[in-house]
């Protein structure tokens, strides 16, 4: 057998499982918590002025590259900023591993940082990936007491990775699928021009979830609105989404709702702009991604919507770190969970005056601290962050809103803010806690 065989076989055990996606919408499950090394114990406790190992495994080849070569910058980027200041005292390292975008090589990716000695990983792209994550450390974990392993995840959005699939090493900083469908939803309600639309997604869990949840919350909230499409294409294959748009213009559609992501979100609006489908608004979750603002130049102007955590002009100390990133890579810095990555371990770290997984896992369970966007709260019950959420409107940049998205002259404007109560989802996670 070789040493990577067996290094699953005893370690892991695991046949990747594709992510399930039912999502049972029940009442917050009222888990017990024990506790796991709530504080620093003799012999456990570590000196914080250490550098930890935070391993990035997201792709860096295919279609989606773009995306993440971003995010892998972004998370240098801050891993430097918040190693010269933070609350622990602490110095950030980050490991840089292609899983492209594949569930199975998201495994392999996990042993090489499991075996250049990192304790924290970060992914975001693709729910399939982040389960195989999920799956593999909770066997790890569990075979390797005092060698835990933490998995930050900030942007794989599949609402079932915190419900049926929830795990105590998990945890996750982006808002979920359904979270984010719950605030759009609210906001298209109270848009009376809307009767028509049309759901194009990408088909794989969150696709599918975008899906669901457009149609559920739809005929709740808004009954009187059809829905005359619903396609899900295969993920980052679609080099023309033509044959895609001229269904969107035959069913008469007034909005399009997409959860899709880089390049697939890239091309159709692309192609509705060649098209010109331009009596068509689009409601989008990730419109703001490498490469779509390019896409949509100033032909979407007022029509492309994006419902998130952030937007591209909030001020403060974000905004700094925006425009620094931009001098230095000529680059936007988009995916604000990074910030949340780096903010909730140095709260935990300094709070549990340690660099331990498994102390600084206990630490963040229901821990509040002050983040980009307000305060927010890491739901203990299943390890999904609690946040407010923006609708944003793709507008000329200027005045109270300069920020330039890839050079276009154009930016993201919010129109509408959303309480974390307004957005927060129940969860039906029955989580297990080490003893």
């Amino acid at each position: 057998m070789s040493t990577q065989r067996h290094f699953f076989r005893r370690h892991f055990g695991i046949a990747v499982a594709a992510s399930a996606m039912l999502y049972t919408g029940m009442t917050l499950a009222q888990a017990p918590a024990k506790a796991v090394n709530a504080a620093p114990v003799p012999g456990a406790a570590v000196n914080l002025n250490q550098t930890v190992k935070i391993a990035w495994l997201d792709p860096l080849s295919g279609l989606m590259a773009a995306v993440g070569t971003n995010q892998l910058k972004s998370f240098q980027f801050l891993a430097e900023r918040f190693s010269q200041k933070n609350k622990a005292g602490v110095k950030f390292e980050i490991i840089g591993i292609d899983n492209k975008l594949s569930p199975q090589e998201t495994t392999n990716a996990l042993k090489s940082a499991i075996d250049q000695g990192a304790r924290y990983v970060v992914q975001g792209n693709g729910s399939g990936p982040a389960l195989a994550i999920i799956d593999a450390l909770s066997k790890y974990n569990e075979r390797n007491p005092g060698k835990e392993v933490v998995f930050l995840n900030y942007a794989a959005v599949d609402p079932d990775l915190t419900n049926s699939k929830c795990d105590y090493w998990h945890f996750r900083l982006d808002a979920d699928t359904s979270m984010k469908m719950e605030a759009l939803t609210a906001y298209i309600k109270d848009q009376p021009e809307i009767k028509k639309v049309y759901l194009i997604n990408q088909n794989y869990s969150h696709g599918q979830q975008v899906s669901k949840f457009a149609k559920l919350n739809l005929a709740s909230k808004r009954p009187d609105i059809q829905v005359v499409g619903d396609d899900l294409h295969p993920l980052a294959q679609v080099r023309d989404f033509a044959p895609y748009i001229a269904k969107i213009k035959q069913s008469g559609a007034d909005s399009v709702v997409t959860g899709n992501w880089g390049s697939d979100l890239t091309l159709l609006i692309k192609a509705a702009n060649e098209s010109g489908l331009n009596n068509v608004k689009f409601y989008t979750y990730y419109g703001g991604v490498t490469g779509t603002p390019t896409a949509m130049g100033a032909a979407s102007a007022g029509r492309v919507y994006q419902v998130s955590y952030n937007h591209l002009n909030m001020g403060g100390e974000i905004q700094q770190l925006m425009a620094d990133y931009k001098k230095k890579f000529n680059d936007d810095f988009y995916t604000g969970a990074v910030y949340h990555a780096f903010a909730i371990l140095t709260e935990a770290m300094a709070k549990s005056k340690s660099t331990e997984p498994a102390v600084v896992a206990k630490a963040m369970e229901g821990l509040r601290f002050k983040s980009f966007n307000g305060d927010v709260e890491m739901r203990k019950t299943d390890h999904q962050l609690q946040q407010g959420l923006f609708i944003d409107r793709w507008e000329k940049a200027g005045g109270k809103y300069p920020y330039d998205a890839e050079n276009t002259g154009y930016t993201f404007v919010p129109v509408k803010y959303y309480e974390p109560y307004v957005a927060s989802t129940p969860t039906s996670c029955q989580m297990k806690r080490p003893s």
